[in-house]
């Protein structure tokens, strides 16, 4: 079953919607969705060598879009939701803490979690929700999400058929270990926050 999905996704790189689709994945990954574009980045690029940096700013453009919108649901939610929340519990007065360590180090937090599997909608909405400063948040955004997604489509570009087949060769041990990245990010969201 991995097999054909794995061979779905390398079919469906080269369709010309395929922009779109990551696009709109990229999006979404950034405020609510917890798949991240690498899914159609490395088939993309491996399907395609010639468009890599094309298919890169592409997802960062995406990106820092949607992260602006994960910054939304934080900033314009948050009163209505996360405060009454916080004011049950007891925790207002922690959480204003957080917010004055956050907006401390907003910038260098934003720019960590967009360069490593961290789910940056954590990020997004939490930016928001403390009130980050919007171009700290932008910048660090383009940055840093501009240098993942460069960087794994420069190393797809120069690579290209060796990585392939060490992913082929490897697909199932790659994805046992993507799922656990995924599910240690959540874990250590939950325990760090």
């Amino acid at each position: 079953m991995l097999r054909r999905l794995y061979d779905w996704t390398m079919d469906f790189a080269a369709n010309r919607n395929a922009l779109w689709a990551l696009f709109i994945i990229s999006f979404i990954e950034s405020s609510i969705f917890p798949i991240p574009p690498d899914i159609l980045i490395i088939p993309m690029v491996l399907a395609s060598r010639e468009k890599a940096w094309k298919i890169a700013g592409v997802c960062t453009v995406a990106s820092v879009l949607g992260g602006i919108g994960g910054y939304g649901i934080g900033y314009f939610l948050f009163d209505s939701v996360g405060q009454p929340i916080l004011e049950m519990y007891g925790k207002l007065e922690k959480f204003n803490e957080f917010q004055g360590m956050y907006n401390e180090y907003g910038a260098w937090i934003v720019a960590m979690a967009g360069v490593t599997p961290f789910p940056f909608k954590v990020i997004t909405i939490a930016s928001g929700v403390t009130a980050l400063d919007m171009p700290t948040f932008v910048i660090s955004s383009i940055l840093s999400r501009g240098a993942r997604f460069f960087l794994v489509a420069g190393l797809l570009w120069y690579f290209g058929d060796p990585i392939r087949d060490f992913i082929e060769k490897y697909l199932g041990w790659l994805v046992t270990i993507g799922f656990i990245v995924l599910v240690g990010s959540f874990v250590a969201l939950k325990y760090l926050l």
